[in-house]
């Protein structure tokens, strides 16, 4: 395991990161342990079943990603990951009227191209 302190990784965080590809690196603050840097490859902890999706449902719920990013980051069908957090008890639409009104036109829109690309297979 290796450290860095906050200014290290604030002047070079690609070798922090590259430090993360080989063990975790533990970010330090004033002596004190801050944050953990994990590299999430295909083999490891990404490649767990479940984990992308978890990953992008904690990322959309904070409002760290949007809706169509969490369905890429969880490598699955827009309407498949909308039905997830959904079920999850995440709102899919967020803001306040007007922006409902816009995501509901933006959905029926995005539900018309899909229906005329399936009747075109």
């Amino acid at each position: 395991m290796k450290s860095v302190n906050v200014r290290q990784l604030k002047n070079n965080p690609s070798e922090a990161l590259r430090m993360a590809r080989k063990a975790p690196v533990v970010v330090m603050n004033r002596d004190h342990p801050e944050a953990m840097l994990f590299h999430l490859d295909e083999e490891g902890l990404l490649g767990e079943p479940g984990v992308r999706l978890a990953l992008a449902t904690s990322l959309y719920k904070n409002d760290s990603v949007s809706l169509g990013r969490g369905a890429k980051i969880a490598e699955v069908a827009l309407e498949e990951f909308m039905q997830h957090v959904s079920r999850q008890g995440i709102p899919v639409t967020k803001g306040n009227a007007s922006t409902v009104r816009e995501d509901v036109k933006n959905l029926k829109a995005w539900r018309k191209r899909q229906h005329s690309l399936t009747r075109v297979r």
